[in-house]
């Protein structure tokens, strides 16, 4: 199976400009593709996977990856998806979650010359002139099309900032400055950024007109990337010490039955004709299969040895077994300590099992918290010091596993 062909058996692409000549570029190992990463924080999340997997896949098909880190976009913010306005932040703050992001891209895709190259649009939207960019870009978009773009219509009823509206045209010029000035001649992107994709193919065809057309392909991932990362509000991330090997292990160990099979298609390595065979396994083997995600995911972020650990600890914690070294833990200073303890509701709170007094209240009056196998059930329960010295093991809902130590 060549790998384009791959890419739809795995259920990855949702839209292109022109197929049959994005097919034969892939397939050829012609593609020299970018993808877009803004740098809002300092670790890529479980929500890059889609990005990250991609560009490795088409790497190893011998296609050229461009790494565009949005040092001059981010400064804006993508308002696509957005209920309001991005934080804003700094130059240095972006810089220096550009260079992390670095690091953790090189598990995935090989940098050097004549492989995959990092860029950053910093470079040049940051030095464009504000007249001369209305004056070359400008007129190249209708802002009629621009309102009924799906990004943008979202955001009406709230307020669009004008600030925030220009964000299609930056990432429009991203493509036309990589075509020019690298040979990039595809872009990947999420189908909610369809939108904007389609401002920088555009821009192409009407700057350097309707021969450089052919050159100018987009095509795009399914936005299910997206929708990763997050559980219960919090970011997972790609960052061992933002979260751990074991709680990463976790994240798809916990993954809904029905969602098991198609991260497995889209996020690992395993070949598509191993894939269907595991889609035949009866449903009393879901377990496996969640493993087998889990595990390949991990040792692709953190290594194979770390991701064994993570399974090891959580096979000994499922089976009622004592191997808690790797599990999630906070250590509790002797300062929180009133009278010798600490009250549940502030250690749930301490340990990020819960995001407020209220939500703690309601797990343990659900029944969700466990402290070393006993429900705890009364709101002013305390862990003692003593509890805390020798490790007190909490329980939340049937999967969630962490260690409170002084």
């Amino acid at each position: 199976m060549k790998i384009y062909e791959e890419l739809v058996a795995r259920g990855l692409i949702a839209q292109v400009t022109n197929e049959p000549e994005i097919r034969d570029l892939i397939n050829n190992g012609g593609a020299v593709f970018y993808i877009g990463f803004d740098c809002t924080a300092d670790s890529l999340t479980a929500g890059h996977f889609m990005a990250l997997t991609l560009m490795k896949r088409l790497q190893m098909a011998g296609n050229r990856p461009i790494a565009l880190i949005g040092g001059g976009t981010t400064m804006i913010g993508d308002p696509t998806g957005r209920t309001d306005m991005r934080k804003m932040l700094t130059r240095e703050d972006i810089d220096r979650n550009a260079e992390c992001f670095r690091r953790q891209m090189e598990r995935f895709i090989e940098f050097g010359e004549g492989k995959a190259t990092m860029v950053n649009n910093a470079d040049w939207l940051l030095d464009l002139n504000y007249v001369d960019m209305l004056r070359e870009v400008g007129a190249c978009f209708s802002v009629n099309n621009m309102l009924r773009a799906e990004c943008y219509k979202q955001r009406m009823e709230k307020g669009l900032s004008f600030f925030e509206f220009n964000y299609m045209i930056m990432q429009s010029y991203d493509f036309y400055h990589l075509f020019k000035n690298y040979g990039c001649n595809m872009q990947f992107g999420g189908d909610d950024q369809w939108s904007n994709m389609l401002g920088g193919t555009e821009l192409i065809r009407k700057k350097l007109g309707e021969d450089a057309h052919a050159m100018t392909i987009t095509l795009l991932t399914d936005s299910q990337g997206k929708k990763m990362g997050k559980t219960a509000g919090n970011a997972v991330w790609l960052d061992p010490n933002k979260t751990s090997p074991f709680e990463f292990y976790q994240y798809w160990r916990n993954v809904s039955d029905a969602d098991v099979m198609k991260c497995i298609r889209m996020l690992t390595f395993i070949p598509i004709e191993e894939i269907e065979e595991i889609e035949k396994w009866d449903d009393s083997r879901i377990n496996e299969k969640k493993e087998l995600l889990a595990f390949e995911l991990t040792a692709l972020v953190h290594g194979e040895d770390e991701a064994s650990r993570a399974r090891d600890t959580a096979r000994a914690l499922f089976t009622g077994g004592g191997d808690d070294e790797n599990m999630p833990s906070t250590v509790i200073s002797k300062d929180q300590l009133i009278d010798g303890g600490i009250g549940i509701i502030d250690l749930l709170l301490v340990c990020g099992l819960a995001p407020s007094k209220g939500e703690a209240r309601r797990l343990v009056q659900q029944g969700g918290i466990s402290i070393n196998g006993d429900k705890v059930t009364d709101f002013n329960a305390k862990i003692t010091e003593d509890m805390l010295k020798d490790g007190a093991k909490i329980k939340k809902g049937k999967k969630i596993f962490h260690k409170a130590t002084i």
